[in-house]
This record gives structure tokens, C-alpha cells and sequence, in this order.
């Protein structure tokens, strides 16, 4: 086995780890403390910070994220950009646990925690791409897909992470303990994963795909985001097409449906926590494997499977939760983010095949959290305000149908890329600049 291609995949991954713990971590901390600690309920004018903070900030910062951390991805190398990535992911977490609150501060606190969020939202927006690039473009043509999904594990691994610390403290202190101080210890534990990630990333070499394709360019070549639009949109349109269905999926499997075993059946919140938690265990083990399938017989039957999977699965989902039982509703979550993982796990590869290197991260950066913001920002409102509108869960799943049929659409137009290679010849280099 190629340790070097090892040391890359382990770059990747601990990116993409961080990034979840992160986004877990605080979305977590914001019901439980921040509320209380940064945004009191007194003030009118914190509790519209807080509508602004808790959701928007975060996903509208990451397409920004992504044309800039895309540009100069494509421009000065992938390594470079993923290392800046990382410092201001987990510096920007690490200083959240830092901040003085609003008793010690005003008003001041939550502008801090509002920036400092803006900050991890831009840096979010460039680290995927990068990450899982860097793995795309070290490994082969053959087995890109099953390397490629590593990073991808880095949504349930940070997950867990995250559920882990916050459980553990939950244990260890009295919640006056926790209110008071305890909280800021898993934002200050992101500083330990940085210096851990550093360590590794700055080990790795740069992308030799990059590196040859930097070395033919022209540099009188247009900027990267214009060379997208002009050249690549059908690319940019299944990358944001495609992950239309996998990010609102997942935000039902994972977060909706906490909001509906409590509210909805009844449940506690527990029974939710341990369904996803469970489920994200499975979905880490099933990622990969769902990924070398794509080596085996194509991205585009594997992903096409869990498009149609999950616009089925979207009733039964709430079928086997409607029966009540605690197994039942841990059945219902990780057949979910099953059958969200042969969307999940070949997407990478899938995704970086569509673009040639020159415009790669850019293309993959931009289409995928364009994405985001339609899907995966809105998914969890949009799901709670349909079960409260018509007190009945048919329309969530019809809501997940008609996304995965947006997703279907897209993939019907995309070409089958497995075993193809990320190298461009200066054939389709001159017939991409002359399209």
C-alpha cells in the first residue's frame, strides 16, 4: 500500500473531521449556551443577531469561501490553500471558546461570535473542495473513487467527535459547571485537531496533476470562476444539481428527525441522539465501500441507486419512526444514511472527474456549495415547517421526492467518468478554451 497516498488520504480526512465537529459543536452549543451566554432574549437586538448567526451566516459564507479558496486553488496549488483552510476552520472554532460573553462585554460578545462564524463558514467553503481533490489527484485512475470517499467520512467522524466531548462533559459536570465554563472545552480541544491536521497536511506533497497542468498553462488564461461559467457550466449544473438530493436528505435523516421524534411522537430527545449517533457509525463503514462500487461499475449507477433509494426511502423513513419503538427508530436512520451514502460516497470522484484541472477546484467548490445554500441551508426549516403546516409527514417526504428528482435530472445529463483520467492534454485544453 502507498504510504504516501496514505498520508494524503490522511490529510483529507482530518480536514473534513474538523470541519464536522466543528459545525456539530456549535450547532449544539448554540441550544444549549450560546442562547443564554451570547444572544439574551432581553434584547432585541442580540436576538436578531442570533436569527442571523445560528443558520445563515455559516452557509452563506461558504460560496464566497469557494470562489476564493477555488481561484487561488487553481492558481497556486492545492496544499497551500488546504493549510489556510485549516487555520482559520479550527483557529476561528478554537477562539469561539475564547470569548468573553455578554454579562462581561454587551453587545460586543455576539458581534466576536457572529465574525468568528462568518470566518469558519469562508474557510468551510474552500476545505472540501481541497481535501478531497488533494485525494482525487494523488490517487489512480482505478481506485479514485474508493480513496476519494475518505474525506467524505469526515461528516459522521466529526459527528461522533463532537456527540463524544459534549457527552462526556455532560457526565463528568453539573450543568451549573458546564453553563459557567465547561462549554468552552470542546471549542478549545479544535486547537489540538488543528495542530494534529497541520502536522499531517504540511507533510504532503502538492497534487503532481496540478503541477503538470501548471506547469502547460498559458497565463493569459481567463480567471478560473469565468472559465466555469463559460466553458464548464453543464460541469457546474450536475455538481449543483446532483447534490441537491444528498444534502437535503441528509439534513432530514440527521436533524428533522430529532424535531419529529420529540415533537411529533413524543420520544426522548435521546432516542433521536442515539439513532443518528448509531447511524453515523454505520454511515462511516459504508462510505468507502459505496465508493470502491463506483470503481467497480460506475459513479453514475451507484449515485443514480441512491437518488431513487432515498425518494423511496423517504416514506418508509417515517414509517419505521412512526412505530415508536427505539429500534425501529435507529433502523430508520441508518438505513437513511445508508442509502445517502452511495450519493455521498462516490460524489467526490464523480464531482472532480467533471472538471479539468485548470478549473477543478474552482468548479467543484462552487457548484457544491451553491448547492448548500439551496438544499442544504433550508432543508431542516423547510421540512419543520411543512410537519407544522399540515401536522402530517407526507408532504417532508414529498418534499425530499421532488429534490431527488431535480437530482435525477442532473445526473441523466452528467457522463460516466469512472477510470477516467484528472490529466488534460493539450488537445482537450484547446478545445475547452476554444467551446
Amino acid at each position: 500500500m502507498d504510504k504516501k497516498l496514505l498520508r494524503v488520504v490522511g490529510a483529507g480526512l482530518i480536514g473534513t473531521t474538523i470541519e464536522w465537529y466543528d459545525f456539530f459543536l456549535y450547532t449544539s452549543a448554540a441550544a444549549l449556551v450560546f442562547n443564554k451566554l451570547f444572544f439574551p432574549t432581553a434584547d432585541p437586538l442580540t436576538g436578531t443577531l442570533l436569527a442571523l448567526l445560528t443558520y445563515a451566516v455559516g452557509f452563506l459564507a461558504r460560496p464566497i469561501g469557494g470562489l476564493v479558496f477555488g481561484h487561488f486553488g487553481d492558481r497556486i496549488g492545492r496544499k497551500k490553500l488546504l493549510v489556510v483552510s485549516l487555520l482559520m476552520m479550527g483557529g476561528s472554532t478554537f477562539a469561539m471558546g475564547l470569548l468573553p460573553t455578554y454579562s462581561a462585554v454587551g453587545v460586543l460578545a455576539p458581534i466576536l461570535l457572529t465574525l468568528l462564524r462568518l470566518i469558519q463558514g469562508f474557510a468551510l467553503g474552500g476545505e472540501w473542495g481541497g481535501a478531497v481533490l488533494l485525494v482525487s489527484e494523488h490517487g489512480d485512475d482505478r481506485r479514485r473513487g474508493f480513496w476519494a470517499s475518505w474525506p467524505q467520512t469526515g461528516v459522521p467522524a466529526g459527528n461522533l467527535l463532537a456527540t463524544a466531548v459534549l457527552a462526556i462533559l455532560a457526565s463528568a459536570q453539573p450543568d451549573a459547571t458546564f453553563q459557567a465554563w465547561g462549554w468552552r472545552i470542546p471549542f478549545l480541544l479544535s486547537g489540538v485537531l488543528v495542530v494534529l491536521g497541520l502536522w499531517i497536511r504540511l507533510a504532503v506533497s502538492e497534487s503532481p496533476v496540478f503541477i503538470a497542468a501548471k506547469a502547460a498553462a498559458d497565463e493569459r488564461e481567463q480567471a478560473p470562476i469565468v472559465d466555469v461559467f463559460r466553458g464548464h457550466f453543464r460541469a457546474l449544473a450536475v455538481t449543483f444539481g446532483a447534490r441537491i438530493a444528498e444534502n437535503v436528505s441528509y439534513y432530514v435523516i440527521t436533524a428533522f428527525i430529532l424535531v419529529y421524534v420529540t415533537t411529533g411522537l413524543g420520544l426522548p430527545k435521546a432516542t433521536g441522539l442515539t439513532a443518528v449517533l448509531v447511524a453515523s457509525a454505520v454511515h462511516f463503514v459504508t462510505i468507502p465501500l459505496w465508493g470502491l462500487l463506483s470503481d467497480k461499475i460506475g459513479r453514475k449507477p451507484v449515485y443514480l441507486f441512491g437518488v431513487v433509494g432515498m425518494a423511496a426511502w423517504s416514506f418508509g423513513f417515517f414509517w419505521l419512526l412512526d412505530l415508536r419503538t427505539t429500534g425501529s427508530v435507529i433502523g430508520a436512520a441508518v438505513i437513511g444514511l445508508v442509502v445517502h451514502g452511495a450519493m455521498y460516497g462516490p460524489q467526490a470522484a464523480f464531482f472532480a472527474e467533471q472538471f479539468p484541472t485548470r478549473v477543478r477546484y474552482t468548479g467543484l467548490s462552487v457548484g457544491g456549495q451553491l448547492s448548500s445554500i439551496a438544499a442544504g441551508a433550508v432543508a431542516p426549516l423547510i421540512a419543520v415547517a411543512l410537519f407544522e403546516a399540515y401536522r402530517s409527514t407526507v408532504p417532508v417526504s414529498l418534499y425530499v421526492v421532488a429534490m431527488c428528482l431535480l437530482s435525477l435530472v442532473a445526473l441523466l445529463a452528467a457522463r460516466e467518468t469512472r477510470g477516467a483520467s484528472l490529466h488534460e492534454t493539450t488537445a482537450e485544453r484547446q478545445a475547452s478554451m476554444t467551446a
